[in-house]
């Protein structure tokens, strides 16, 4: 349960150079109380709670206030995420559940619990919580950019090597003025001004998750790249050139306005 603050922050000039780490997964003022005594503020580091009792893990809205607490002081901060490998275990004899710190992570694979972090970009370090991960989700985690969300992505078959390349190719950036029905990726419509972008697959609805990409009909607009954060009437003038899995849709409601990603293919 933590001193009066007074403590924690001499414990954090202790000569053997051990860093201080305290609970973040309570909204309160206690973190305010230890800095208040002027802890070593390169010695106190935080790290949120996992939960092995299903249902029992943070609300989102709840883990960023907390988090928030740390971030407005410069500390660095840590969460967990847990192995969706089969007979994985934990410290404890019921921990056959997960071990998330975010309930929602609970049944995700691996790899979207931290591109959620990674997205939300206020954890530094995020830790896996249960023995053992598999090789499959090892793997994938090693070619995951540290500093940006990467969509998985099918495209549709016969794309042109120009929208090919504006999807896989591109460092996309959400536009700072946002919409509430989709994130604007706007760079590629001036890279290709002039270039010839034709209608290539224009349902009559546009889906939430649906990548599209401008056609010339559009005018100035032609080659700009969108994705769909609902679904909408398509003008018939937009290309759906691919579709972001419905299990990654949570993630685009975290693209915030500049805010960078990118595009991996699957198949």
């Amino acid at each position: 349960m933590g001193f009066t603050g007074n403590e924690e922050a001499l414990m954090t000039y202790n000569p053997q150079g051990l860093m201080v780490e305290i609970n973040m997964s309570n909204n309160t003022h206690y973190l305010d109380t230890i800095m208040d005594y002027c802890p070593d503020p390169n010695k106190l580091i935080g790290c949120h709670n996992f939960y092995p009792h299903t249902y029992s893990g943070l609300t989102v809205d709840h883990f960023c206030a907390c988090t928030d607490n740390f971030r407005k002081h410069g500390l660095r901060t840590a969460a967990f995420v847990t192995s969706q490998a089969p007979d994985t275990f934990g410290p404890r004899p019921i921990a056959t559940d997960g071990l998330p710190t975010l309930e929602m992570h609970r049944h995700l694979p691996l790899h979207l619990q931290v591109e959620h972090f990674i997205s939300m970009g206020t954890i530094d370090d995020v830790i896996i919580s249960n023995c053992y991960p598999s090789d499959e989700e090892l793997a994938i985690l090693k070619d995951l950019p540290r500093n940006l969300v990467c969509f998985d992505v099918e495209l549709i078959d016969t794309l042109p090597e120009v929208e090919r390349s504006i999807v896989l190719d591109e460092l996309h950036f959400n536009r700072g003025d946002v919409s509430a029905n989709f994130l604007r990726s706007t760079q590629s419509r001036v890279k290709y001004k002039g270039h010839e972008f034709k209608v290539l697959n224009a349902p009559a609805t546009i889906r939430r998750g649906d990548v599209v990409i401008e056609s010339s009909e559009y005018g100035h607009y032609a080659g700009e790249l969108q994705i769909a954060l609902a679904d909408m009437e398509n003008s018939g003038k937009s290309s759906v050139v691919g579709h972001v899995p419905e299990i990654e849709h949570f993630l685009l409601d975290t693209i915030r306005p500049w805010q960078k990603f990118r595009f991996r293919e699957v198949r």
